[in-house]
């Protein structure tokens, strides 16, 4: 009954959905989506009879897909711990997704209506989609295997997330040789991702082979996942390093998030910058978060995860303040760009590090809903921090404010993270000291 594990083939079919699902996060939230979104709406606009700014409208929109998310993950875990049906479940969010990318050609100044919903759905059909997927971890790979397979598909994300960008910005760029003007190539790529997305998804599809029913007959599985997040919380209450490490992740990871989702938006809205200059800054960001995330992973090991996250955080409070007071045109965004990719992909990185370092050894058998209970607080950190930078621009009238502001989520985190003191996330030679 029970299929093999560490199969290459599968393994490697996994990872391909990162390949496959990160161009959606790079080219729709973070790159060419966002400047052309700013470059087909006023500064103000009316939505459904709301008049608000472009940029607090688009803000509201992201903190309104993660909040539909954040109430969803529980019964998605559910049914995935459930039903042997993962892979048709993860097909459905997958094609939800793709579609709502590929409508977005359809988007202009005369149809607002039609890019915020798309940007809901699209947002929805993505995170939907790794609930799935993340599920198929443990079913296909060995526990020793579990970092080494986790790390294959997020590097696989990064670089084939990188290539469709490369493609895309080209077009952009050179696209009046082929009688392209901008704003079509950008509505071209949007349809290049959703192409790209269920496309390459056909390879996990294929190849990760789905799991007989542990719920045979299907009782209960929407309540499953919420009564999983109340154990995973009490016993959590009773680990003083993962509680803390948890509200501090909450505050921390709300700023980290909300610069990843709308720093495009600073760049059209605040400084003006053409959309190949922002292509170009988040192909920074990109390519330095994948070396900051070994530099932060080896800062780790010789000084402790806790030390590496200080770190991290006292960076992310200076670009908060460099960001504020000194970024002006693109070249001061480029610097920002290459800051913010240093602390991205460590930040990131340590943080899932840390956390499965405190996870209670007596839960060995069901970390699933550990790592539920961290998704759940990444996602309402995403709606508070997207929500508050979106009030801030509202009441303030520019995203200067906004970013200043999330310099407080950075210092909250930080002051926890100074209460923490637990062994398992000493250096090496503190370990070797303590044994």
């Amino acid at each position: 009954m029970n299929q093999e594990k560490n199969n290459p083939k599968v393994l490697r079919s996994w990872a391909m959905y990162d390949w496959a699902n990160s161009v959606y996060s790079l080219t729709i939230v973070s790159a060419v989506f966002p400047a052309y979104y700013e470059s087909v709406t006023n500064s103000n606009v009316n939505f459904m009879g709301f008049n608000m700014q472009n940029t607090s409208l688009y803000s509201y929109a992201l903190s309104f897909s993660f909040l539909i998310i954040s109430f969803l993950s529980p019964i998605l875990s559910g049914i995935a711990d459930s039903l042997g049906r993962k892979k048709s479940f993860m097909k459905f969010f997958t094609y939800m997704g793709a579609t709502a990318c590929a409508s977005m050609f359809f988007f202009n100044e005369t149809n607002l209506e039609l890019g915020i919903i798309a940007t809901i759905i699209a947002s929805i059909g993505f995170a939907g989609s790794l609930v799935f997927y993340n599920a198929f971890l443990p079913e296909i790979a060995t526990p020793d295997r579990y970092d080494a397979v986790s790390a294959k598909g997020f590097s696989m994300g990064y670089l084939g997330s990188v290539i469709l960008l490369i493609f895309n910005l080209a077009l952009i760029m050179n696209g009046e040789a082929l009688g392209i003007d901008g704003s079509l190539a950008s509505r071209i790529s949007f349809v290049t991702v959703a192409l790209w997305w269920a496309g390459f998804a056909q390879i996990t599809f294929k190849n990760v082979p789905e799991v007989k029913k542990k719920n045979t007959n299907g009782s209960g599985i929407f309540t499953l996942g919420f009564k999983e997040l109340k154990i995973a919380w009490a016993m959590a209450k009773e680990e003083t390093g993962l509680k803390k490490f948890l509200i501090s992740f909450f505050f921390y990871s709300m700023g980290v998030q909300t610069v990843m989702y709308l720093a495009t938006l600073f760049g059209t809205s605040e400084l003006k910058l053409e959309t190949s200059d922002l292509i170009l800054a988040i192909l920074i960001i990109q390519l330095v978060a994948i070396g900051g995330a070994h530099f932060f992973s080896k800062i780790s090991s010789k000084l402790g995860n806790i030390f590496s996250l200080k770190l991290a955080i006292v960076i992310w409070i200076l670009i908060c303040a460099f960001t504020y007071f000194f970024v002006v045109d693109a070249l001061t965004f480029y610097i920002d760009a290459f800051l913010v990719g240093l602390v991205m992909g460590g930040i990131q990185s340590t943080s899932r590090a840390t956390y499965s370092k405190l996870l209670p050894s007596k839960n060995n058998e069901d970390n699933a809903s550990f790592f539920s209970l961290y998704e759940i607080c990444e996602k309402v950190g995403i709606v508070l921090g997207t929500l508050s930078f979106g009030l801030i621009i509202s009441l303030t009238g520019t995203m200067r404010n906004s970013v200043l502001a999330l310099s407080v989520y950075f210092l909250t985190g930080f002051l926890i993270l100074l209460t923490i003191s637990d062994p398992r996330l000493n250096s090496k030679k503190e370990k070797n000291d303590i044994e």
